[in-house]
Parts: structure tokens; sequence; C-alpha cells
């Protein structure tokens, strides 16, 4: 008794008062967190814009649709199951190790020679000590990076670990790992394959290139590279941007003495027809070994970068066939630029926008292209605002939460000159992404020698106790304070089943009886931390909802003091 007393005193007073919304008033009443009582059955109307809104992952904009019903619609725009077990996966440790750690590079040429990449030791146990020390809960590796040298021992091309000292599986060590370690495991697979570059191309290009050179003129980076390799061919069989026909073809597509081909004739092994060009084959085929080999895996990262997009080469991708490949062998994936999946917060600074929806609009159907149909690759100052929800091209609504990726060291692969991020510095990406409805993707290479440096895991230890100290505890909950607290944090967040639904907010604090705004925001999402300006002492806080675009679903508010 004397417990529920003290909670009692230390209560969170949740006042919700919604105005200037779109939608049909909403009830001055504090709502719950829990699932919603289902709408009751109806006969479905002639006309689409006067049927009951559903709520669902993806909705579609009607020619009839009102204002008010985009608004309701928007609303009620949901995630899948996978997206919102994602959004609870608030770290992500990204692992760039490949070809550019042993050349120095950010881009590779894809020219290299396979021998390069000769680590002594992987040691991806070490990896993931350090990354759970950090308080991550996923991990994810960059299988393929723009050079197209490939870390598992793939069928499909020439340039891989089997061409590498002691053939290292990189990516069957990765993920054995992180499962042992209770890590869930995400893969990043590049589009772009500059090992993949058509010969007769890349050979006249790099002529064009020593002449630029010789005329003084300057060199893009991907010109540089190719330099330094001395115009060698590219490593693979000449596939991206090769202008090769659009044909029937079999995935998996059985080689020579294939494995497979028993556990793919019985049925064990599923097997499917697409249209595609070489390296579109070619990429499926990766994506089959992967996700049948090593998945099923949580999240599939596809980069928008290609960089040689500048000098003439092309490849076009048939992405609805990659997106229901996913959805077939690996349901619960979720896919970077992919429809259901997550998107890029539009920056590599690991920071997310004050106000970030994880309801976005789309002019297309998000499931024919990558980004999920959003304007200039994610980078707008605003993308989910009622304005853009509006706009006459909007013809898709879905849920499409942000990643803000970041990494610890100013290269995203290991150069022993760089240095890591300080504990302070990480902390404070932390609040400025998972703080503002993003999940923070935090980079850290290991080096040439297999191992996560020291100076890194002492920041990512550092960064972890930090976040446990301060956001580890809610002072507002526990029933161990006998009257008034201290904290200069405070967080908010919506139960995201209901989808996200608060526009404008004011947090309020009582302090001798008087209530006073301490802090104030647009979004809430997923989960909001506002930092005080200074220490508040308090024996009770609220939320005041302003603006909503529907009933909000609140989770208690919170309060915490920085430990670090």
């Amino acid at each position: 008794m004397a417990r529920s007393r003290s909670r009692a005193r230390l209560r969170t007073v949740l006042a919700l008062a919604v105005a200037a919304a779109l939608t049909p008033p909403v009830p001055l009443t504090a709502i719950a967190a829990g699932p919603s009582v289902p709408a009751p059955a109806h006969r479905p109307a002639a006309r689409p814009c006067h049927t009951p809104v559903r709520p669902a992952s993806q909705l579609t904009v009607e020619p009839c649709d009102t204002p008010a019903r985009i608004i309701e619609k928007a609303a009620n725009v949901v995630p899948t199951a996978a997206q919102h077990a994602w959004q609870q996966r608030e770290v992500t440790a990204f692992t760039h190790f490949g070809m550019n750690t042993f050349t120095g590079r950010e881009w590779g040429s894809g020219t290299e020679d396979p021998k390069r990449f000769a680590p002594p030791r992987v040691d991806v146990a070490q990896w993931m000590r350090a990354y759970k020390a950090a308080g991550a809960e996923q991990v994810m590796l960059t299988v393929k990076h723009h050079d197209g040298f490939v870390l598992y021992p793939s069928r499909y091309t020439p340039h891989s670990v089997l061409a590498a000292p002691g053939k290292p599986d990189v990516v069957g060590a990765y993920v054995r790992a992180a499962r042992a370690a209770g890590l869930k495991v995400g893969l990043y697979l590049s589009p772009s394959d500059g090992a993949e570059l058509p010969h007769a191309w890349h050979a006249r290009w790099v002529e064009e290139i020593r002449r630029k050179q010789a005329e003084g003129g300057p060199l893009s980076l991907p010109e540089r590279v190719a330099l330094e390799d001395r115009g060698r061919a590219p490593a693979g069989l000449g596939r991206f941007g090769n202008g090769s026909p659009v044909t029937e073809r079999t995935i998996p597509t059985l080689v020579p003495g294939d494995d497979r081909a028993d556990a793919v004739r019985r049925g064990r092994l599923p097997s499917f027809t697409v249209r595609a060009d070489d390296y579109d084959a070619y990429y499926l085929n990766q994506v089959y070994e992967l996700l049948t080999q090593y998945g099923p895996v949580e999240e599939l990262w596809l980069d928008g970068a290609n960089p040689w997009a500048d000098a003439g080469i092309t490849q076009p991708y048939r992405v609805r066939q990659w997106f229901e490949t996913v959805r077939r062998l690996s349901p619960r994936t979720v896919v970077f630029q992919g429809p259901q999946g997550v998107r890029w917060v539009g920056n590599e600074k690991g920071v997310a926008r004050e106000t970030e929806w994880s309801v976005t609009p789309s002019a297309v159907d998000p499931w024919s292209v990558l980004s999920g149909g959003l304007p200039n690759d994610s980078t707008d100052a605003d993308i989910g605002s009622r304005a853009k929800l509006l706009a006459p091209t909007t013809k898709y609504l879905q849920w499409y939460p942000a990643e803000a990726d970041v990494s610890i060291r100013p290269g995203w692969f290991h150069h022993p000159w760089e240095r890591p991020k300080t504990p302070g510095q990480l902390l404070d990406l932390y609040e400025k992404s998972v703080g503002r409805n993003a999940s923070l993707l935090l980079n850290v290479p290991p080096g040439r020698d297999g191992r996560i440096g020291a100076a890194d895991t002492a920041s990512l230890t550092a960064f972890g106790r930090a976040v446990r100290e301060t956001y580890g505890r809610d002072l507002l909950a526990g029933g161990r304070a006998s009257g008034a607290v201290t904290f200069d944090r405070v967080g908010i967040g919506e139960d995201l089943r209901h989808g996200q639904r608060v526009e404008r907010f004011a947090v309020e604090a009582r302090t001798g009886g008087t209530w006073r705004r301490i802090a104030a925001g647009t979004t809430a999402g997923h989960r909001r931390i506002l930092a005080l300006p200074a220490p508040v002492t308090a024996d009770a806080v609220r939320v005041r909802v302003l603006a909503a675009r529907a009933t909000p679903h609140l989770r208690p508010v919170t309060a915490h003091l920085a430990g670090w």
C-alpha cells in the first residue's frame, strides 16, 4: 500500500486538448494504450470514398477523397508487425567491412585483386560484444559494397572471398555470432556493382580519364580510384548496365555441380520465374543465396548510390520483383528503401527532423520504386505534414519510418588515422535520432586486423552506460520517491499499433501546486525525448495534446535525469 500511495503522489497526468484537426472532433479524454475495439462490420458501399477507413500499412488516395478523409486515412496508416518490431529496436550497429578496409578507400573501383582482402582473423564475437555494450539490438553487415566484392562464397561471381586468402565466409560467421549474442540481423547488398561494369566500356572510360588527367582536368573519386588500379579490368562478368535484354529467367539459376539442385527439384527449396536482364538476374540470385543460406533476416539494406552514373552507366532495376522475392523468402524482413520497409532519414549525420513522420505520401506505388516514391531522395525538410498529404500529387499513404545512419568515425570503413566520436557525441546523436522518432544506425567498422579498435570499443561502452543510466529508469515510476523529483529529460510516445497521430503537444510540470509549461514539440511517434534547458523539480507531469489527426494513444510520459 505504501508503494501505491507513493506512485499516486508521483502520478503522470495526461490531459488531451486536441484542436485544429481536419478529422472529426476528438474526445477530450485520456486514451489508454492497448488494442482498439474492432469496428462493426459494414457492407461496402458502391463508391470507394463511402467505405469505412480500415487500418493498413498502405492506403490509396482516391480521386473522390475529401481532405478530411485523406487525413483520416493518414491517421489509420499503421505499421506491419515487422515494421513495429523494427521500431522497437532503437539502435542497430552497422558493420562496414570489406575490400575498402584493405585499400583505405570509401568507394572502390571493382577492379581490386581479391587477394588484397586478407584479415589475419575475423573476430566476429568481439564485434558483437562491442555492439551489445553500446545497447544495439540489431546488427547490419555490408555483404557487398559498391566495389562488388562479396563477403560469402557466392556461386555467381569470381569476385568473392573464394578468391581471397583463407576463403573466409564472413557473412556466415557474422550471422552465427549475432544470433548467438541474441541480436537481430540485417544485411546490406549494394545494388550498384563496380566489379560488374562492362569491360569494353570500362577500357574506353579509363582512356578518357587519362586524357582528362593529362589535360589538367579535375577527377572525381570514381575516376581517381580507376586510375589508381592502373586501369585493371573489372573483376566480374560485365553485367551492370550492359544493356542486355529482359528475358524469362529461373531463380535460383543453378550452376554446374550446384549443391542445391536436388533440394530445388524436390521442392525443399523454392524456385520461381522472373523477367530480368543479366544484372537483375545476378542480383536476385544473390538475394536468394543470402535469404536461403543465412536467413531469414530482419532487415535488407538497399543503397541507392551509383558511383558511375555521371560516367554514363545506369542499370534499370525491376524492383517489384526484388521486393516480391524478399517477401517470399523472408516475409518478416523490412527492406530499407522498400515498401512496408524503412526509409533514409535524409542525411548521414544520424540526426532526425524535429518533426519526423512515419506516415508519408507517395505519388507512385511504393512497390514500384526505390525510396518509397518520396521526392528528393527523402532529404526534404517536410515529408509528412498535412500540406504534403493533401498535395494533388499524393496517390498513396504508407507507413515508412526513418532510419538515421551515421558512422562513429569520419569514414564508413576503418582508416587507422581516424578517431571515433566521444560517448557524449554518441549520446547526443541518440537523443536526436531515437529521441525524434527514428532508429539509430551506428556504423562501427572493424580494422584490418579483423577487430574493432580499443578506442571505438571504449566509446561504445561508455555510450551504452550513459543511455542506461539516463533512460534505464523512469523517475515518475517505481514508487521509490516520496515527493517531488528532479529531472532534465522528458519522454513521450504513441502506441504505434494505432498509427502516428500527434501533431503538436506541450509538456507541463506541477511545482508547489502550480502548473507551468516546460517543453513543447510537434510529432511524437515511437519515442520523443525533450532535453530541458535546466533541471526541473516537480511532483507531477502532464502532456497536453494541442493538435492531432485523430484520437491519440499516448504511452505514459517519463522523466529522466542525465547520468553523464
